[in-house]
């Protein structure tokens, strides 16, 4: 199936999750995963509709993203080291991926310095996996209320990655979304904040996220199909 087969599919599952949660379509923004696929396979999937775009990598995007022909919104969805922060501002409109004071701090700065602000979410490890990125949940109250502090971030949610078992059992991930759906409400009242995006929800889940309360789902090979070996 090409690429613009694969989003026809896609929309009418997603269109299907949002009615069985008694959501408009329009709450739920799909960003179009493009890890190891290629700048022409990008080009093809805007052409298809997509406004989108998430990449993993830093390292990647700089690559890539040149070669990019059709404007779109770009998304950092995988974890950022600080060393490459300034490329990153220059590459994304949007970073998913801040997990630490340390982290939100050096992309003030950068941002400080190259005179602009970025729009960021928190990333939260919901599932407890040391494998996965993240603060913690205990420690999120603590990190929103420094992250406020940095004017240059522009703190619109939270985003999180369901467990591995996910990939077998979507429904291993429920518990994960619901915890950061009870988090961002947690905050939005502590902070009288919005927090209005949840970021949850990957090609495996993102059902189970939109029935959670996902505003944005990170979907990638539903769309691309499996990545490339």
């Amino acid at each position: 199936m090409s690429i613009s087969d694969n989003l026809d599919v896609l929309e009418r599952r997603i269109g299907s999750a949002c009615a069985r949660a008694g959501r408009s379509r329009s709450d739920v923004t799909l960003v179009a995963v493009t890890k190891t696929h290629t700048a022409a396979e990008i080009d093809e999937a805007i052409r298809a509709g997509i406004t989108q775009v998430g990449e993993n990598r830093v390292q990647e995007a700089i690559a890539k993203k040149p070669q990019v022909t059709l404007p779109a919104t770009w998304h950092l969805v995988g974890s950022l080291q600080t060393n490459k922060t300034g490329r990153a501002l220059e590459l994304f409109d949007v970073i998913q991926s801040v997990d630490s004071l340390h982290l939100g701090q050096e992309v003030h700065r950068r941002c400080g310095q190259m005179d602009l602000s970025i729009r960021v979410l928190i990333e939260v490890n919901t599932s407890g996996e040391q494998s996965k990125h993240g603060v913690q949940p205990d420690a999120l109250p603590d990190l929103i209320a420094q992250v406020l502090k940095l004017d240059r971030l522009q703190l619109t949610g939270l985003m999180t990655i369901g467990p591995g078992l996910a990939v077998e059992d979507p429904q291993a991930s429920r518990p994960c979304f619901r915890l950061l759906a009870r988090l961002a409400e947690d905050c939005r009242q502590r902070f009288s904040t919005p927090l209005p995006h949840l970021s949850m929800g990957m090609s495996s889940d993102f059902e189970v996220g939109i029935e959670e309360g996902a505003t944005i789902v990170r979907i990638g090979t539903a769309i691309f199909g499996p990545r490339p070996a």
